[in-house]
């Protein structure tokens, strides 16, 4: 019995000491496999592109930082975005968008909506709160408060939720405060679980960007990623009614073509694409094709009319470095206009891009030396986001 009795507590401080391991290590490799740098740097960056990269308003429409552990008042060593390197790209603004499930995989072409859940496991391997183990919802929340608390620690960010507060932040920079705007968006709606109380609490802890789907169908209608090119549903009209009259910003990244057309159909409000690129200058599944693109940065033409932002991952722009992401734009530009196309890195989204967030210097120079001028440089890089904001945000 004394002899069992040891073997057992042997085994019990074997499985402490693994579980303490996994919760130590785990979730930092995961995150450093997952977000990976294929850096080809020192990138070259002219005077005149870094005098110019010092004037411009710089926003990106998606990156998905708050998945992650790691303390964003830092500079850190893995990952593509923290305060200190947007601060040091010259950012004026970043969507913060929150994953909320992600089906193993992730793989482009179609997903089960079934499909066994990666962010399940992060959440218990980070040790988030454990209303956020079985709650979409809750996680969508959870990260807010991580956002929320980053800017209450830190100098260098402030959360905007109206257009008061970003003319606020606009004028700080102006006079040279060193700071950036997080927004908060969610990067698929299945994060309402099916319920529209849910758009209340999440527009009450600051979201104003709602992304309708992400790898799987939901309750709104069918994704990019998943079974049959579904359309929206009767409840997606709802929401997507909802989000407009609530000054809240659309986002079709990840929906399937048919529920672009639907809301297209629906509203008159610009839209935008968060993550993408450009189905002719990179023939993936993962672009729509020109012709959508173009009908959907028509919508809201009175108002300026949508965007499309262009990742920084070769999965999308079929060459992660500047000049890859640079060419991408310039047919954008090409295509759609200059006033539709704008910045969308899906820095930390479990993607390898070339350059981080402190680099975007090294995307103006790119951009000079692809031809872009002045005004189309400072468009993409910004201006474009910020009339899109203008024209949504209360």
């Amino acid at each position: 019995m004394a002899l069992l009795r040891k073997l057992l507590g042997r085994l019990l401080l074997l499985v402490v000491v693994g579980l303490a391991a996994f919760l130590t290590f785990a979730p930092g490799y995961v995150e450093a496999e997952r977000n990976g740098i294929n850096w080809r740097g020192p990138y070259p960056v002219s005077d005149a592109a870094a005098a110019l990269h010092d004037t411009l308003t710089i926003g990106d429409w998606h990156a998905d930082s708050l998945l992650w552990a790691r303390d964003l008042t830092e500079r850190g060593a893995t990952g593509h975005v923290d305060i200190p390197r947007l601060l040091e790209g010259n950012v004026a603004l970043q969507v913060f968008t929150t994953v909320t499930k992600s089906p193993a995989g992730q793989n482009y072409h179609e997903n089960a909506p079934d499909a066994r859940d990666n962010i399940t496991l992060l959440a218990v391997g980070q040790l988030w709160p454990p209303r956020t183990w079985n709650s979409l919802v809750e996680r969508a929340l959870y990260q807010a408060e991580r956002l929320h608390g980053f800017a209450e620690a830190s100098d260098g960010m402030r959360v905007i939720t109206s257009r008061a507060e970003l003319e606020a932040l606009l004028e700080a920079r102006s006079q040279g405060v060193q700071v950036v705007g997080g927004i908060l968006g969610i990067e698929g709606a299945h994060a309402l679980e099916g319920e529209m109380a849910n758009l209340d609490r999440l527009e009450a802890a600051g979201f104003r960007l709602v992304g309708l789907h992400h790898f799987f169908d939901n309750e709104l209608g069918g994704s990019l990623h998943g079974v049959g090119n579904q359309g929206l549903t009767e409840f997606g009209q709802t929401v997507v009614a909802e989000v407009v009259a609530r000054g809240m910003v659309v986002d079709l990244a990840h929906s399937s073509q048919q529920v672009a057309r639907d809301v297209i159909a629906a509203t008159d409000v610009p839209l935008i694409v968060s993550h993408t690129g450009l189905r002719s200058a990179c023939d993936a599944h993962r672009n729509f094709p020109d012709d959508l693109m173009r009908a959907i940065v028509q919508n809201g033409a009175d108002q300026g009319g949508g965007v499309i932002g262009i990742g920084f991952w070769a999965d999308v722009t079929c060459d992660d470095s500047p000049d890859g992401v640079a060419r991408v734009i310039m047919a954008a530009i090409e295509a759609l206009g200059g006033d539709h196309v704008s910045l969308g890195s899906d820095y930390d989204g479990s993607v390898t891009v070339g350059f981080d967030a402190s680099e975007l210097a090294a995307l103006t120079d790119a951009l000079v030396r692809a031809g872009a001028t002045e005004a189309q440089i400072a468009a993409v890089m910004g201006g474009n986001m910020l009339r899109v904001l203008r024209a949504r945000l209360n």
